[in-house]
C-alpha cells in the first residue's frame, strides 16, 4: 500500500512539472493559428477556429524576415562557440599549466568579473564598443560572447584538473612545443568540457534578445529573437503572428536535439562521471 501511495504520487508530481512546462508552449501553438480577434479574446487553452489557418506562419515568415535572422543567427553561432572554445581553452591551458607572476590575482579578477551581472557594466561596454567602430554590426556581439564570457575558462580549468601534467613533460621531452602540446593533447583530451561549453553558447546565443537589440538595431541585422519585436507596435502588438515566430523558431533547436540527443546525453554523463 505504501509503495502504490509513493509511486502515485510520484506520477502525480511529474505530469504536474509537464502540465507546467508544457502549458506556455501549448499556448504559443494554438494562438499561432488565431485571428487577431480570436487572440483577443481567447484565455490560454482556447482551441482556434481553424488549424489551417496559416496567415501568422506567412506574415512571420515574409514581413519577420525569418529566413535572414536564421542565416545571421547562424553566422553568430559559429563565430560564437568557435571564439569561446578556442579562448576559453587557451586561457585555461595557460593557467593550469604555467606558473607566473600575478596569476592568483588573474584568476581572482575573472571571478570578480564573472560575478557582475552583465547588465550593470552595459554602460562602459557600449562606450567601448562604439569606440572600436563596432556598433551596429555583426562584430560586436561576437566580441561580446567570445570575450566577456568567463564561465568557459573555469569549465576548462576543471576539465584540465584531470589531465596529468606528466603527458605534457613527455610530450615536450620528445621534442614537442606548447602549441603542439595543446593541440595534440590537451585540447582532445577536452572534448567532454568542450561538449558542455558548445551546448551552453549554442542556448545561450541562439536564445539572446538583449546584445544583438542593443548592438545590432538595424532592420537588416535582425536575429531569430529580435524579429519578434518588428510586431510590437506602440498601438498594437500581434501576439498571434509573435507566437508563430517563436513556434518556427523553435523548429532548429527540437531538430538538433533530435539529432544529437545521444551525444548530449552522452556528454553530460561524461561529465557527471568524471566529475
Amino acid at each position: 500500500m505504501k509503495q502504490l501511495v509513493f509511486k502515485s504520487l510520484k506520477y502525480i508530481s511529474l505530469l504536474t512539472w509537464l502540465c507546467i512546462i508544457c502549458l506556455p508552449i501549448v499556448t504559443l501553438f494554438l494562438g499561432s493559428f488565431m485571428t487577431h480577434e480570436e487572440f483577443s479574446k481567447a484565455s490560454s487553452l482556447t482551441f482556434p477556429t481553424s488549424f489551417f489557418y496559416l496567415e501568422n506562419y506567412r506574415i512571420a515568415w515574409q514581413e519577420g524576415q525569418m529566413l535572414r535572422g536564421f542565416l545571421l543567427t547562424f553566422v553568430l553561432l559559429i563565430c560564437g562557440v568557435f571564439g569561446s572554445v578556442l579562448v576559453g581553452s587557451m586561457v585555461a591551458y595557460i593557467l593550469a599549466r604555467f606558473n607566473f607572476k600575478f596569476k592568483k590575482v588573474l584568476v581572482l579578477l575573472y571571478f570578480i568579473v564573472s560575478m557582475v551581472p552583465m547588465t550593470v557594466s552595459q554602460v562602459s561596454t557600449f562606450k567601448i564598443v562604439s569606440n572600436l567602430g563596432l556598433y551596429n554590426t555583426i562584430w560586436a556581439p561576437i566580441l561580446l560572447y567570445v570575450g566577456a564570457d568567463v564561465m568557459m575558462i573555469y569549465i576548462y580549468l576543471q576539465g584540465l584538473e584531470k589531465i596529468p601534467t606528466e603527458l605534457d613533460k613527455v610530450a615536450i621531452l620528445e621534442g614537442a612545443s606548447y602549441f603542439q602540446v595543446y593541440r595534440q593533447i590537451i585540447l582532445p583530451l577536452l572534448r567532454p568540457a568542450t561538449g558542455t561549453v558548445i551546448m551552453l553558447k549554442v542556448i545561450s546565443i541562439y536564445n539572446d534578445f538583449y546584445l544583438p537589440y542593443l548592438y545590432m538595431p538595424s532592420q537588416n541585422l535582425n536575429t531569430i529573437a529580435t524579429t519578434l519585436y518588428r510586431f510590437v507596435g506602440p498601438n498594437q502588438t500581434r501576439w498571434e503572428v509573435i507566437c508563430a515566430c517563436i513556434i518556427i523558431s523553435m523548429v532548429p533547436m527540437i531538430l538538433l536535439y533530435l539529432v544529437l540527443q545521444k551525444k548530449i546525453y552522452e556528454g553530460l554523463m561524461s561529465g557527471s562521471v568524471k566529475g
